[in-house]
């Protein structure tokens, strides 16, 4: 069973991301509406309110989903230098054939497909969206000995892991275990992250700590200790945080979760929730974790 239940984007024109998803990473839009106002307040972002959003998923049919959040630009935005989702992570079955995809596509490319030492069972490389979000598309080659990753089932597959940026990594893995049960699956690997190295003008050698966290054998999240130049990430008064705004995990009992909701649990419709009851917490940076119980 995946917790990892979708990505939403705040974009600042709704068609165009659409489109931009829909044509360049074959995924199929399921339901188009407005946001309503007690969903928006289960966020803690009332401005959002009747906003327009789009669920997509991809061509496997898996359901696991992207949600685009139409919202204002926020001045001053940069990709990658601050607290909070930093990146959406896709599963494909060719990474160089994705490459070749995108070099013709609105996606600017900021990390080409590269081996990362001592990782062999994946294959990575990342572009950037128009509205500062950033993608991960990853080749898995292979199953690391303590977890078991997807296979892409289409040219790019569903998301299966979501990358969190952490001004103390060590804290907010502890919040996470003992406020929503995730495990920790590596705690620590020091490895060369170019696309840090670049976002903060440091040496690219520099090494950076990450971690993962699991549900079984399932990795799901990978947590980045960011450097001491990050900062909190600049949004609009009752508004989602710009570029990866949130994500949503399914978990078995929304009342056993120990972190106080910004709202009451309620239960909601639409292609994400399916009649269960959902609610949103916030990690000790601030990202928004949306919790729809399983039931």
């Amino acid at each position: 069973m995946h917790l990892l239940r979708a990505g939403t984007i705040s974009v600042s024109d709704l068609a165009r991301s659409r489109q931009l998803y829909e044509r360049w990473l074959d995924y199929e839009t399921l339901e188009a509406g407005e946001i309503d106002a007690s969903l928006a307040a289960s966020w803690g972002a009332p401005g959002v309110a009747g906003a327009r959003y789009a669920v997509l998923r991809p061509a496997s049919r898996t359901n696991i989903y992207l949600r685009l959040i139409e919202a204002p630009p926020v001045p001053g935005f940069v990709p990658l230098v601050t607290y909070g989702w930093a990146a959406l992570e896709f599963c494909v079955r060719d990474v160089l054939a994705v490459n070749e995809r995108m070099l013709d596509s609105p996606f600017e490319i900021i990390g080409p497909p590269r081996r990362i030492a001592g990782l062999d069972a994946i294959y990575p490389m990342q572009v950037q969206g128009p509205d500062g979000e950033v993608c991960y598309f990853t080749q898995i080659n292979s199953d690391l000995p303590e977890f078991k990753l997807p296979r892409a089932k289409s040219f790019i597959d569903h998301l299966f892991i979501n990358v969190l940026a952490t001004s103390d990594m060590r804290a907010t893995q502890r919040w996470m275990v003992d406020h929503l049960g995730f495990g920790i699956g590596r705690e620590a690997m020091e490895i060369v992250y170019t696309m840090l190295a670049k976002a903060f003008g440091t040496a690219m050698e520099e090494l950076h700590t990450i971690s993962t966290m699991v549900h079984g054998k399932d990795v799901f999240l990978e947590v980045d200790q960011m450097p001491d130049a990050a900062k909190p990430r600049p949004r609009h008064a009752g508004w989602l945080p710009p570029g990866v705004a949130m994500t949503t995990f399914q978990v078995a009992d929304l009342d056993a979760v120990a972190a106080p909701p910004i709202a009451a649990p309620r239960v909601r419709e639409s292609a994400l929730y399916h009649g269960r009851r959902s609610m949103t917490v916030a990690d000790p940076d601030g990202a928004l974790f949306e919790l729809v119980e399983l039931g």
